[in-house]
């Protein structure tokens, strides 16, 4: 199958149902009810796939240049940016509006309560652990050890702003948890089923001589990892811009940055 024929087969019908569902206030406002529509939630989705492309896209070209994976010319459009087909790109957008748009609809079904349990010590213990795992990965990339490779530029690229998301927030997400199993859990496995299939076909393939060879069928672990890796930056930047307990956070944040700001232009009185 080509790769937009996967594409359009496994990931536009979902994101449709989705972007005919979840933006309901936007429908109304349309058809003329005056009421006011949270536009946060859009821009949110928006940013991350703005996000989406700017961070991925050095790094799968990286990927491609490399023997990381490769496609199928027969199978795709011929149209590249770089090293990647347009096809690609155009996986990096819908995958991020099917998974924000997805995680969207939890948090309104399920909103977060007026007195949110955080745990103290929460985000450090997050960073000590997610930090060691970003260094041994980095590491081993460094090595130069062959079948660790792919593992590893996962882990080293994916696990740098899932860190500055736990910096900020773990003990929202923590507390946020059964949400974020939904949020990410869901997309991820299904995303799973589609690169088995499209692994499968032949649409793209992953180079063995740089996998640990750890395979569920003919999906790589590393492909899960990466489908892991990317719902988690999606789930987890979606839940935090829309978190009550976040927003009040960075006000907060926001307000001894200027009470430091004013401190410092304070005139100083000489002794």
């Amino acid at each position: 199958m080509t790769y937009f024929g996967v594409l359009a087969t496994f990931i536009v019908p979902p994101l449709l149902a989705l972007a005919i569902l979840v933006p309901r206030d936007l429908w109304r406002r349309l058809r003329g009810d005056p009421a006011r529509v949270n536009w946060l939630p859009y821009l949110a989705i928006l940013v991350h796939v703005g996000l989406a492309l700017i961070y991925t896209t050095p790094w799968d070209n990286y990927l491609v240049a490399s023997g990381v994976w490769w496609y199928d010319p027969a199978l795709v459009t011929g149209h590249t940016i770089g090293y990647v087909p347009i096809e690609e790109y155009t996986f990096f957008v819908v995958q991020t509006l099917l998974t924000g748009l997805w995680t969207l609809t939890l948090v309104r079904r399920y909103p977060e309560g007026a007195s949110l349990k955080l745990r103290p010590g929460v985000r450090r213990i997050a960073l000590g652990v997610v930090g060691a795992i970003w260094l041994a990965s980095t590491v081993m990339l460094l090595s130069g050890w062959m079948p660790g490779r792919y593992l590893s530029l996962i882990l080293s690229w994916a696990l740098i702003p899932i860190l500055l998301q736990l910096a900020y927030g773990a003990d929202i997400l923590l507390a946020r948890g059964r949400l974020l199993l939904a949020a990410v859990g869901l997309p991820t496995l299904y995303l799973w089923l589609v690169d088995f299939l499209a692994i499968g076909w032949g649409t793209w393939t992953i180079d063995p001589a740089q996998t640990t060879g750890i395979k569920l069928g003919v999906l790589p672990i590393e492909e899960m990892i990466f489908f892991l890796m990317t719902n988690l930056l999606i789930g987890f930047g979606m839940t935090l811009l829309l978190s009550p307990a976040s927003q009040a956070r960075l006000r907060e944040l926001a307000h001894q940055w200027r009470a430091w700001q004013l401190q410092r232009r304070k005139p100083r009185i000489p002794a």
